[in-house]
């Protein structure tokens, strides 16, 4: 009897571990670090815990000697005028080829995926996934973007398999206390 209880709850365990396979999620073909370093407004995600309450995110890089990449995240918890949050990972490009796959190393030694899935030609809207498609960032150089360029990339996110009703459009209100 209690043989059976352990293998019906490892079975259990096992079945939620399981993930629908997924076709590769593919990124740019080459992406040019030094126009790509600086400031993205994060204009939409599907947030991590620590983000969900997020207004005013803006991500910063800035290319190390040593080719990592020094990210800095910002962010007001709640409110325009809440409190500023941070988060310093550092960015490891994985594939030198195209650098747009890249390792996001929050706490040591665990890197988070992270591919620049989409960039604008004249480097002023990205798109950021991962290949399990349970998180994305729509970031841009300003802190808004026109709706029909917005609704174009929703719809290019849900064609990559992701399920867009969990975005949520990130406030940018930028006043005194910003």
């Amino acid at each position: 009897m209690m043989r059976r209880l352990v293998a019906l709850v490892c079975a259990g365990l096992l079945a939620g571990c399981k993930t629908a396979s997924l076709p590769p999620l593919e990124q740019v073909s080459r992406v040019d670090l030094a126009r790509f370093m600086g400031d993205w407004y994060v204009i939409a995600h599907i947030p991590t815990w620590p983000e969900r309450n997020a207004w005013n995110a803006v991500e910063s890089y800035r290319l190390n000697r040593d080719g990592t990449v020094a990210t800095t995240f910002t962010f007001r918890e709640g409110g325009p005028d809440g409190p500023l949050r941070r988060m310093t990972p550092k960015g490891y490009v994985l594939d030198t080829a195209s650098n747009a796959v890249w390792g996001m190393q929050f706490i040591w030694p665990i890197q988070a995926d992270y591919r620049i899935a989409f960039i604008s030609e004249d480097y002023g809207l990205t798109v950021i996934a991962r290949q399990k498609r349970d998180y994305v960032w729509i970031m841009a150089r300003t802190p808004q973007i026109p709706e029909a360029q917005y609704q174009d990339i929703v719809a290019r996110i849900a064609s990559w398999g992701y399920d867009v009703s969990k975005l949520r459009r990130v406030p940018q209100e930028w006043g005194s206390a910003s």
